[in-house]
């Protein structure tokens, strides 16, 4: 199955991917994990990324697109993709790349949910900056506040990630998606799951949107 997740930050994105990669074997790809890890790396194309970013600028969408193109020769099982697109423009790149590879998308998973809720979500997030592992202290806490369940290190809340920075992320999230959000409807890939429902209430609704879309292909 390929899938991409649509919403805004706060949503739970990060946290359902690894339940469909857990559950599914699904490969969870993360558009800003995957800049990072090509900058750590130092890859050719993370030194050539790394260029626009020293100048403020966006890193070009087709660099994007073969930095995704790479992983994907990793995701034999099916991906669930997160922070991409972000654009129509984006989106009908992605679906260029998995047309050549005979790969279509199976759906575009749309998580929305109160604004108000969405800020509050945000504010209690919690990041391992070892490996960008997210928790959160209202819905999904880990065991030992302020640390990493896995690695037993220190999280920390990203500058994003603070009450002041929030409004303005929602903001440019709400100019950038709707395009997108009917871009994907009227392809009749999308698929709208309440963000603020419980985790396992949306695990469920995707799993059986899943499930729907495999029986139909």
């Amino acid at each position: 199955m390929q899938v991409i997740f649509l919403g805004p930050p706060g949503a739970g994105k990060g946290t359902q991917a690894r339940i469909l990669h857990e559950r599914f074997g699904l490969k969870q790809i993360s558009t800003g994990d995957l800049l990072r890890e090509n900058f750590a790396r130092g890859t050719e194309l993370g030194r050539e990324a790394e260029q626009y970013m020293k100048q403020g600028q966006l890193v070009p969408d087709q660099l994007v697109i073969e930095m995704i193109e790479r992983e994907l020769e990793h995701a034999r099982g099916g991906f669930v993709l997160d922070g991409f697109p972000r654009t129509v423009a984006q989106a009908e790149a992605l679906d260029a790349l998995l047309a050549r590879r005979g790969t279509p998308l199976d759906a575009a998973i749309l998580f929305k949910g109160a604004r108000s809720e969405l800020v509050a979500r945000l504010a209690a997030r919690w990041t391992n900056p070892r490996n960008g592992r997210t928790y959160n202290a209202l819905t999904n806490p880990p065991k030992v506040a302020g640390i990493d369940d896995q690695d037993g290190g220190k999280l920390i809340q990203r500058e994003d990630d603070r009450p002041e920075t929030v409004a303005k992320r929602l903001e440019v999230y709400d100019l950038q998606t709707k395009p997108l959000v009917d871009y994907y409807r009227n392809r009749g890939k999308l698929v709208t799951v309440d963000a603020l429902a419980s985790l396992e209430s949306v695990a469920g609704k995707i799993a059986s949107a899943l499930a729907a879309e495999h029986a139909r292909s």
